[in-house]
């Protein structure tokens, strides 16, 4: 017999997680809806815009950095939560450094576009 945890049905599962995980972030993380919606605005502004293949990838990947990061800063938060709610040095450094992760990759995606636009 072969092992369900293996092959096509693993994919499926992961698939499903993963789903679970998108519609999770999207029904109670306010910032990954805000930086979603803004990635959609951007990456479709960049098939307006007049650049070459690369710079167009570049463009869309800087922004879907950002929702990559907050995702994780999400789950960060998340899992901290569910260990303690009182406050502990660790904990506030942990949110503080996923919140950094964010902004540091906000601050790459502002640098990426006005680096390949500015003319």
């Amino acid at each position: 017999m072969a092992n369900t945890s293996t092959g096509l049905i693993r994919i499926l599962r992961a698939a499903r997680y993963s789903w679970q995980g998108l519609n999770a972030a999207w029904r109670h993380e306010a910032a990954f809806r805000q930086e979603s919606i803004v990635a959609i605005i951007a990456i479709i502004i960049t098939f307006w815009l007049d650049v070459d293949r690369v710079s167009r990838i570049l463009l869309i990947g800087s922004v879907v950095l950002v929702v990559i990061m907050e995702i994780i800063n999400s789950a960060i938060e998340a899992v901290v939560d569910r260990v303690s709610e009182e406050q502990h040095p660790l904990a506030g450094r942990a949110k503080d450094l996923g919140s950094a992760a964010v902004l540091v990759s906000i601050l790459l995606a502002v640098f990426v576009w006005v680096m390949l636009l500015w003319r």
